[in-house]
């Protein structure tokens, strides 16, 4: 059964069905409570609780961390972006741990960047070390996943592609609001993962909305690859990749194949004027809504409510 940890400044706590117990720790990271089990699951029973919408939630994950991500791992943003998901390879890039905000929080437009995009995702929150060269067998995912959390891949796009990478425009503060809650699943509840569905609302307008079943790497595949040359660590953090309806769309093949004609600069130019038209990037004032969670809820990792706000 799914046990689902919250976080404040000072405290750690369990959701129960009369509130939220707090957790009897001095764990400060989130490395440090995966390795007390007994004082949540001790948290889970207690029934001296408080309300949680008392509670000022930040981030279940704490930084400093690893926060890597899956680029283009849902058929459906595949095509979006113009792309053969069957020939698509499995490819990670890396975003700065300083980036994480929490699931209330703003988020900040740098006064620079002009096409502000969101990408929700779900978190798989390591729990085991998986160092380099790591086996992991078929049926060993529980051991080394300790949990889910809604993640939103926030994105300069202005600055990523003319880059051609992604570090700079992931990881600007607040460009990765987790949580509000990190949900601790058992072994049969990850074989549901392909049934959470992944959903994210810009002012109460649906953008996006598929299931992990659009996933074309799931996570066993992703941390095996990972493993070849990765060490990841309990508190760690690996973003599996968003399904389409982000502001970004690939242009026509035939506007792809003039604009591959065109010197790189001029290229850009008339690219982002086109873009800037978009009314789907993120404004001053926004409210994005990133929830997932199975369909009748068994399995609920909460909904993070992030309002936008633009530096001058």
């Amino acid at each position: 059964m799914s046990t689902s940890v919250l976080r404040t400044a000072d405290a750690w706590w369990v959701r129960t069905s009369s509130g939220a117990a707090r957790v009897d720790t001095s764990a400060t990271t989130t490395a440090e409570l995966l390795r007390e089990r007994s004082a949540i699951a001790d948290a889970a029973a207690a029934t001296d609780t408080v309300p949680i919408a008392s509670l000022a939630l930040v981030s279940p994950v704490t930084a400093p961390c690893r926060v890597v991500a899956q680029l283009t791992n849902y058929v459906s943003h595949v095509k979006d972006t113009g792309g053969n998901p069957e020939t698509v390879p499995l490819t990670f890039f890396r975003k700065s741990s300083g980036s994480i905000s929490g699931p209330y929080d703003q988020v900040v437009r740098p006064a620079h960047v002009r096409l502000l995009d969101y990408e929700v995702e779900i978190g798989l929150v390591i729990g085991r070390q998986i160092g380099v060269d790591s086996d992991i067998a078929d049926d060993a995912l529980a051991d080394y996943v300790a949990g889910l959390v809604v993640t939103n891949d926030v994105s300069a796009r202005d600055v990523q592609l003319p880059q051609t990478q992604f570090y700079e425009a992931k990881s600007y503060p607040t460009f990765t609001p987790v949580g509000p809650e990190l949900v601790l699943l058992d072994v049969d509840e990850l074989k549901r993962f392909t049934d959470l569905r992944l959903n994210l609302w810009v002012n109460g307008e649906l953008r996006q909305d598929r299931t992990a079943a659009d996933m074309i790497y799931p996570p066993l595949a992703a941390l095996r690859a990972l493993a070849r040359f990765q060490r990841l660590d309990p508190g760690d953090v690996l973003l599996t990749g968003t399904p389409v309806g982000t502001a970004l769309s690939a242009p026509p093949k035939p506007v792809q194949f003039l604009g591959s004609l065109l010197p790189p600069a001029l290229k850009w130019k008339i690219f982002f004027s086109g873009q800037a038209k978009n009314l789907k990037y993120l404004q001053d004032g926004d409210v994005i809504e990133a929830a997932v969670a199975t369909d009748g809820g068994a399995i609920d990792l909460g909904i993070q409510r992030t309002p936008v706000r633009w530096t001058r």
